[in-house]
């Protein structure tokens, strides 16, 4: 499935990289799209959207489920 998510604190290089990786750590298949300016992420996932948003949280970035 696909998942869209507003990620309004990422700001930086680093912050895509934390939740790159976050994304990666629980899921290594799935496929992340990030737009830094738009401040959103596009995950292609197997995973429930509820456990992409809470690893996202758990790497310290606030995220909401846009689609």
């Amino acid at each position: 499935m696909t998942y869209d998510f507003s990620i309004p604190d990422m700001s930086c290089g680093h912050c895509v990289k934390a939740v790159s990786g976050a994304i990666a750590d629980i899921d290594a298949a799935a496929e992340t799209r990030i737009d830094l300016a738009a401040r959103t992420a596009t995950i292609v996932s197997a995973l429930p959207p509820e456990a992409l948003a809470k690893a996202i949280e758990d790497a310290g970035y606030a995220a909401r489920r846009t689609a």
